[in-house]
């Protein structure tokens, strides 16, 4: 299994970023995907997920409404699309597939907001 997520940078607050995130060695349309992100001496914190045929979509209280997670069965890719972008944002972005009651974790991307 294989998750590699790509996107991050440098946006100013307000702005806009959409986070990739490929997958490889799994049947995609089988696992269920997440995105998640971390900033240093915090734990780990859920943003959103999809479920399997992507009909199905949650996010956390504080990028409800800024934040539209999708996958695209067809390629293996989950995406995170970022709007308004806050400072509290900033954070390194992993995407989570979860399958066969396994749980598998990209590296992450790197998003800072600031000015």
């Amino acid at each position: 299994v294989q998750l590699v997520e790509s996107g991050g940078g440098l946006v100013q607050p307000g702005g806009s970023l959409r986070l990739s995130c490929a997958a490889s060695g799994f049947i995609f349309s089988d696992a269920g995907m997440s995105w998640y992100r971390q900033t240093p001496g915090k734990e780990r914190e859920f943003v959103a997920a999809i479920s399997r045929a992507g009909g199905s979509t949650t996010y956390s209280d504080s990028v409800k409404g800024r934040f539209y997670i999708s996958r695209d069965n067809d390629n293996n890719a989950l995406y995170l699309q970022m709007n308004s972008l806050k400072s509290e944002d900033t954070a390194v972005y992993l995407c989570k597939a979860f399958i066969l009651a396994s749980e598998y974790w990209g590296q992450g991307t790197q998003v800072t907001v600031s000015s």
